[in-house]
């Protein structure tokens, strides 16, 4: 493992941290007010940050140790991308959704 590997990963790991910070805190807005909208920001920056990165990270290290058939690339990388989709168009309907 080299160090820019291993930044890549510090780094990753840091902004999915982050990402749960502010989707947590979007959780307590949604709690606190009820605001539909922040529900679906929760949501969103949860997919967006944590959920891809994990899915990714796993996938990764499963497919590097030989874990599962590396024909399962293309899948884990369909799966990240539908969850970051998925992340965005709630973060979308979050600022674009009336009261």
């Amino acid at each position: 493992m080299n160090a820019t590997y291993l930044a890549i990963v510090v780094v990753s790991f840091l902004s999915t941290v982050f990402g749960l910070f502010v989707g947590y805190q979007a959780y307590r807005g949604f709690r606190r007010h009820e605001s539909t909208s922040m529900r679906y920001l929760s949501i969103g920056l949860i997919l967006l940050t944590a959920v891809t990165f994990t899915a990714a990270f796993v996938g990764s290290a499963l497919l590097q140790y030989g874990v599962i058939d590396p024909g399962l690339r293309n899948p884990f990388r369909l799966v990240v991308r539908v969850c970051q989709l998925l992340g965005l168009s709630c973060i979308a309907y979050s600022l674009y959704r009336r009261p």
